[in-house]
């Protein structure tokens, strides 16, 4: 069926924009689910909108904050249900508050100034996939904040496409089974998401750059903390006596390998990255990310960092360093393998909308990382978004229409298929 997605274009773009007016940032370590309680602005807001489009099961799980919602088979045959997830929260890596969207309309390739009065401009020459979207509608912000594209845009095509159902009742469709869930960016891995409630045995996660990009692997990851304890003492009498934590921590991160860090790797190459380390002459804290494609690689990675911070152990003392591993998530290809239907629907409904599918392998992880290991198998989609989780952040207007034009035809390959 041909579809004009020129009418989804005041659609997503007046949805992103009052989503992206929404702060959602979520926040690292603070012990709670959700993290921050702004989340739960825009969870209420999609509550009230899946009612407002008719869908026939809607849900707020307040206490989690995760909002369901289940569009009815209008088919007299049985059919496999499509699954959609999206996250609510944006990343802690760049402020969120008093988020200004706004439109550049026919983008003509050069710089783009976002704000006149503080001088913020967004120059073509460091920004190049800019030249990717001469001619189209760009949303952006005043780049004080980011955009929230992460994960609006998926929620903004999710929305347009319930609504084309319902102003199109007659448009066969399978269960459509979407879900809006909390905290992607910091670990919350859609851990309260009810399989039961949510109504569909495998989902789709819509969360990545790139237009027609698909994941059907992420890393294998997980987090390093390694506690450092030192002995202060006046600097006049330290001899024999100091034991500097700063030093030693200092010892820790040079014995990681200097080139397998994130700015030298690409590709399905893994990594040490180092989140974060604090210290001070009796005290130091290392919070490292480990990550790897490769299940054996990934291993011996972790191996590692547990050998580096032995051997401080044995030099300095059992009593002076701790080290940590703690999984975050798996390599979801495992998973994805045992149901290939699901990437050759995804293949087929991204070549049908006139785009080439490409499979990247996502140097992160989503939601669906953990989900698939949980028993919901969860390929991701990309949302088409640019610059994520900073103050250039920007969404093609023509990506967002083009995402929505994907879910139909896939909602039309699941309504032909009987799950045989």
């Amino acid at each position: 069926m041909s579809i004009d997605i020129n009418r989804f274009f005041q659609p997503v773009s007046e949805r992103l924009m009052r989503y992206a007016r929404i702060n959602t940032q979520s926040q690292n370590f603070t012990g709670r689910w959700p993290t921050t309680e702004r989340q739960r602005d825009l969870a209420k807001v999609l509550y009230e909108e899946l009612q407002q489009l008719g869908v026939d099961e809607t849900h707020y799980d307040e206490q989690h904050c995760v909002v369901y919602g289940r569009l009815r088979s209008n088919l007299v045959h049985p059919c496999r249900p499509l699954g959609l997830i999206a996250h609510l929260d944006t990343a802690p890596d760049a402020s969120g508050e008093n988020c200004r969207p706004w439109l550049l309309r026919n983008y003509d390739g050069g710089d783009i100034t976002l704000n006149a009065e503080l001088g913020i401009v967004m120059k073509a020459a460091d920004y190049p996939n800019l030249k990717n979207y001469l001619g189209q509608d760009l949303i952006l912000t005043d780049g004080t904040t980011l955009l929230g594209g992460d994960d609006k845009a998926s929620i903004a095509a999710i929305m347009t496409l319930l609504e084309y159902y319902r102003d199109n009742p007659d448009q066969p469709h399978g269960d459509i089974c979407v879900a809006f869930t909390p905290d992607e960016e910091v670990g919350g891995l859609a851990q309260d998401l009810d399989f039961t409630r949510f109504g569909s045995d495998t989902a789709y996660t819509l969360d990545g750059d790139h237009l027609g990009h698909y994941m059907d692997q992420t890393f294998n990851a997980s987090m390093a903390i390694i506690d450092i304890k030192g002995v202060s003492v006046h600097t006049g009498t330290a001899k024999g006596i100091m034991v500097n934590a700063v030093d030693i921590a200092s010892q820790f991160l040079s014995m990681l390998p200097e080139r397998e860090r994130p700015q030298y790797t690409s590709g399905t190459e893994g990594f040490y990255h180092i989140v974060s380390c604090q210290a001070s002459c009796e005290q130091a804290r290392i919070v490292l990310i480990i990550r790897d494609f490769d299940k054996d690689n990934f291993l011996k990675r972790e191996a590692y960092v547990r050998s580096c911070a032995e051997k401080l152990a044995q030099q300095y003392g059992q009593q002076f360093i701790s080290c940590q591993i703690t999984e975050q998530y798996a390599n979801l290809k495992e998973v994805i393998d045992t149901v290939p239907f699901m990437i050759e629907h995804l293949k087929k409904a991204i070549s049908d909308c006139g785009i080439t599918p490409v499979c990247e392998p996502f140097r992160g992880g989503t939601d669906g990382s953990s989900l698939s290991y949980r028993g919901l198998p969860c390929p991701n989609l990309s949302a088409g978004y640019e610059n994520a989780h900073g103050r250039f952040e920007y969404v093609p207007v023509q990506s967002m229409m083009k995402n929505v034009e994907i879910l139909i035809r896939l909602a039309e390959i699941y309504s032909q298929d009987s799950g045989i």
